[in-house]
């Protein structure tokens, strides 16, 4: 699912984020922009670029040596080359003999990576999926020009003032470009909608639009609240405050935050929200640099919106940089349960440094460690491409399934305030582990989601039936609303007809698991993306162990803390 990103230039923003991990051939596949965006972290300070101290006469040495080379490439070699595209790459490739997290942005990149951290965007406010070459709206984002303008979910977007968009085999970035925009400026959409036989024109004018960071906030019972949070973006504090308040005033008193697949982000953003939970003044994280001028020590300070309570922290191996150091002090502090699988493992923290020609050097200048001394960044010995695989490693050796398949060295443990045996070296490791359950997951549903078919599928019932829909409110739909077997036969009915061949025994291994998802997704264009969470809630064993261990007005949580 795709939502127009930031168009207005994003400053270099003053704090102190850790970075989240390179993208993992392991995880989902994301654009390689996204991968730039979770290779950075940024911490607090100035342009830190001087004339290294260290050894110049080395450092003169080589950059005659790489200007000297590109000089004769660029002037003899046989065919004509970009030199500036050669820089770039070679910048890259260096980077790389470094860690894993160290990166270079170039100027056509540097905008959008920023804008993954900014709390809004100027845009037309629209979340969209291209379904069979067709750009097709899943959600208009609430209180949007999107809405506004009259869009619903389903509509299909032909043409972007007056230029052709469908069927022309648009890429998810060039549709970004085309919807995003100044403030205040225009766009002209040509838009399809179900059962109409004429095309709409949709005037659509551009606003700034709020880029939340946390998911969803809302009460599973009368006392415990959820909370998701997606990133730590510039605007994530806030969020977090005004939806632990509202839930607090609805009754709060126990709390699941959820920080699985969350890639860090701002550190400061992710301290402030760790403060929340611990009273006192204790440390949360320090980071140790070349020499001291990257050293820091950040404590708790304020008085936290929830210091006493049960407190359970969801993570999994998506869970990295800024999200580690939130379960990390945390667990240190015995002040939550992290249930869950271990985390990405990412404890180095980056530099911005802005160049000449817009681009981007986001250089490692320091390493992260929990309040207990742990150093959660896992080995980058063998490499880049090691590095990447070290995931897929993880579920090779069973790591997924298995807690006792994980072992540690003695010489990585260390102890939580009250005395439990904790590990260093690779990631948080929950207290409870959950393993991933991967039996629904046929190679038949890889390629139904891999064409976008479940989305689309849920869309146009939703478009079908949305009179039924309205009639109902949600509390009634989700305890009487089913997908029954006959729509599981024509969502593969349609699938054989855009080229996924039928398999019974693939459609029956993962029934279960489609007919949750679509049943989620009607939810969600129905009645908004709480509601999809609200409905996938008994399905999710994480967060079903998360409750169990609230329950008993946190007993069972208190015990697993001594």
């Amino acid at each position: 699912m795709n939502v127009e990103p930031n168009d207005a230039q994003a400053p270099i923003p003053v704090s102190s984020p850790a970075a989240a991990p390179r993208n993992s051939r392991a995880q989902v596949r994301q654009p390689l922009l996204l991968a730039v965006v979770l290779a950075c972290g940024i911490l607090l300070g100035a342009n830190p670029f001087r004339p290294s101290d260290q050894n110049p006469d080395g450092t003169a040495r080589g950059y005659l040596k790489f200007k000297e080379i590109l000089s004769y490439v660029d002037r003899d070699y046989v065919d004509s080359v970009d030199a500036e595209a050669l820089s770039d790459y070679a910048i890259s490739r260096m980077l790389e003999r470094l860690d894993p997290h160290s990166v270079f942005i170039p100027a056509r990149q540097q905008q959008q990576a920023s804008a993954f951290l900014q709390s809004d965007f100027d845009g037309v406010g629209v979340e969209f999926n291209i379904f069979r070459d067709t750009v097709t709206v899943v959600s208009p984002l609430s209180g949007g020009p999107a809405e506004q303008a009259g869009l619903q979910p389903g509509d299909r977007i032909l043409a972007v003032n007056d230029e052709a968009v469908s069927g022309v085999h648009i890429t998810t970035e060039q549709m970004f470009g085309k919807l995003r925009g100044p403030r205040s400026s225009k766009v002209q959409l040509l838009v399809q909608r179900r059962h109409q036989a004429k095309p709409l024109s949709v005037l659509v004018t551009r606003n700034r639009i709020p880029n939340s960071s946390v998911d969803v906030a809302y009460m599973v019972d009368n006392e415990t609240g959820y909370i998701k949070v997606s990133r730590f973006a510039s605007g994530t504090y806030d969020e977090f405050k005004q939806a632990l308040g509202d839930l607090r005033r609805q009754g709060l008193t126990r709390l699941v935050l959820d920080l699985r697949g969350n890639p860090g982000g701002y550190l400061d953003r992710a301290t402030k929200l760790a403060d929340e939970f611990i009273g006192g003044t204790k440390k949360i994280v320090y980071t140790d640099g070349k020499g001291d001028v990257y050293d820091t020590q950040t404590y708790s300070r304020t008085l936290g919106e929830f210091e006493e309570g049960p407190l359970v922290v969801l993570v999994d191996e998506g869970s990295a940089s800024a999200a580690e150091v939130v379960a990390g002090a945390l667990q240190d502090h015995d002040r939550a349960l992290v249930v869950g699988r271990r985390t990405f493992g990412k404890g180095l923290v980056q530099q911005p440094i802005a160049l000449n020609d817009g681009s981007e050097l986001r250089l490692t200048i320091a390493r992260y460690y929990t309040p207990s001394g742990r150093s959660i960044q896992k080995s980058y010995r063998g490499g880049y491409e090691e590095y990447e695989k070290e995931l897929a490693q993880r579920q090779k050796h069973g790591e997924y399934f298995h807690a006792d398949s994980i072992h540690f060295a003695d010489s990585l443990r260390y102890r939580t305030d009250k005395g439990r045996t904790v590990y260093g070296g690779g990631g948080i490791m929950p207290d409870l582990f959950v393993p991933r359950d991967t039996s629904a997951y046929s190679p038949y549903y890889t390629r139904l989601q891999s064409h976008n078919l479940v989305r689309e599928f849920a869309l146009n019932f939703y478009q079908d039936h949305k009179a039924e829909l309205e009639g109902l409110r949600f509390e009634q739909f989700n305890s009487t609303f089913r997908i029954s077997d006959a729509q599981l036969q024509a969502l593969a009915a349609q699938a054989a007809h855009d080229g996924v061949p039928a398999d019974a025994a693939g459609l029956k291994r993962c029934s279960v698991l489609l007919k949750d998802q679509l049943k989620a997704l009607i939810a969600r264009s129905a009645y908004g993306k709480t509601a999809y969470y609200q409905v996938l809630r008994d399905q999710d064993a994480e967060l079903q162990q998360a409750l169990r261990a609230l329950g008993d007005n946190g007993t069972t949580l208190l015990g697993l803390l001594k």
